[in-house]
């Protein structure tokens, strides 16, 4: 079965946590907002309910949607329809899961991400034994910040070794990782140097457009999230005439949700069906040749890191 990947983002733009980095973090929507990002998500699974297409849909909100008990049942309502092969969502965990027992849970899986300066471990890791408890597979990421490395040990070390565990690097930060750092964090998460560059991406063949596209609130479907370009609206235009392969028109990518769709990378290799969960195929197995990817321009993925 040929299933379309769709990454929903809403007008949601409100977060629970204060995270530095991130332009959302402790900001607050109004009711009204709140109201206008609950309907745009129950029109969207209205559609994909009434499209019968077979999908997998992951929610990629700008903030934290999970503390919003109308996502929760948006999330149940689809892993109850028979097309929906997982519905996925990205959270920090912070929200009541236990609800989610209502869903089809070998339909549904989670993206959660733990951040040491807002949460503490065991709180963390009971959300986790939540969801391991309601029977929801989940991956666990983590930023590398360097101030932040015994946080991520101690939360590898006590995650079950069956749960995979992703580092995502600040490229922003320009941090520079030395050879120990560059291992640890290897140790931690072997296919985290995927996730250490900004890849020339110009011209290059990609799923987004064909296999997988975005859609906004307001029904407006895009190629990926890092294109600005409308390739038609979901609600108005027969989307799926609009989806055919596509080259890359943007001079990088460094984003997950972007590169794992390119041809060239065979990152499917790694995730095959949990590419949206974004959990290795065979984890705790580990594909040794996906371990170190090719360095764009010939050049060494960390330049400074003496590895």
């Amino acid at each position: 079965m040929n299933v379309t990947r769709i990454l929903y983002r809403g007008s949601l733009s409100s977060c629970n946590y204060a995270c530095g980095y991130c332009p959302f973090a402790k900001t607050t929507n109004t009711r009204a907002e709140l109201d206008r990002d609950w309907q745009q998500l129950d029109r969207f699974v209205d559609w994909v309910e009434a499209s019968q297409r077979p999908v997998g849909v992951l929610i990629t909100p700008w903030g934290e949607a999970i503390i919003h008990r109308y996502c929760r049942e948006a999330m149940i309502r689809l892993s109850w329809m028979d097309h929906v092969h997982r519905v996925v969502i990205q959270t920090n965990l912070s929200g009541h899961l236990d609800d989610l027992s209502e869903a089809r849970v070998d339909r549904m899986a989670i993206w959660a991400t733990f951040h040491p300066d807002e949460t503490d471990l065991p709180r963390f890791l009971k959300r986790c034994q939540t969801l391991d408890d309601l029977g929801i597979r989940f991956s666990v990421g983590v930023v590398g910040f360097k101030e932040h490395f015994d946080a991520i040990a101690n939360l590898r070390s006590r995650l079950g070794s069956d749960i995979y565990l992703w580092v995502n690097v600040p490229k922003s930060s320009n941090i520079q990782y030395s050879a120990d750092d560059v291992h640890f964090l290897q140790s931690v998460d072997p296919y985290f140097r995927w996730n250490a560059h900004r890849w020339p991406s110009l011209g290059k063949p990609c799923q987004t457009g064909w296999s997988s596209f975005t859609v906004d609130g307001e029904g407006e479907a895009r190629r990926c999230h890092f294109v600005d370009d409308v390739i038609g609206n979901i609600y108005q235009d027969n989307i799926w005439a609009s989806l055919q392969r596509r080259d890359c028109p943007n001079a990088t990518c460094g984003c997950h949700i972007g590169y794992v769709h390119r041809d060239d990378f065979e990152l499917d290799r790694v995730y095959g069906g949990n590419l949206l969960e974004r959990i290795p195929n065979h984890w705790p197995d580990v594909d040794s040749t996906m371990t170190h990817p090719p360095s764009p321009h010939g050049l060494p993925i960390f330049p400074h890191s003496g590895d």
